[in-house]
């Protein structure tokens, strides 16, 4: 399992007219979490392309929990890990840096696929990347 904590400032433009995120925001930091992770396991998202993996979306789970406000500054903790023959989940916990209170949680489910979207088992170097 990979496992990685990350920092993120909630931006202005990430928050609505009621003082919070915005609620579709939680999938882009989920994204930017995943990005951040596969890169400190050693492979990023574009090196994965160019070998011919794909990883499609098939799954999405979050859980709002708390607000964030502009300029909060937030943790985002990821561990990934594989999921049946082709598959990766990434769970993700979204807090208050400060205190740790949770924002969001939840998970992503992604297909493992070449570049045609065929599923396929996950390469030995991807896992070798991944610790497994």
């Amino acid at each position: 399992m990979l496992r990685h904590e990350m920092n993120l400032r909630v931006r202005y433009s990430e928050t609505d007219q009621m003082g919070t995120f915005y609620n579709s925001r939680a999938l882009e930091w989920f994204e930017c979490a995943r990005t951040e992770t596969l890169r400190s396991g050693g492979v990023t998202y574009a090196q994965m392309e160019a070998r011919g993996v794909l990883l499609p979306l098939v799954e999405a789970h979050l859980q709002y929990l708390g607000r964030a406000r502009y300029d909060d500054l937030l943790c985002l903790r990821t561990e990934v890990q594989f999921s049946g023959k082709a598959r990766l989940r990434f769970d993700i916990t979204i807090t208050q840096a400060n205190d740790g209170k949770v924002i969001v949680e939840g998970y992503t489910v992604h297909a493992i696929t070449d570049a045609a979207g065929k599923p396929m088992r996950p390469p030995e170097w991807l896992r070798q990347e991944m610790g497994s």
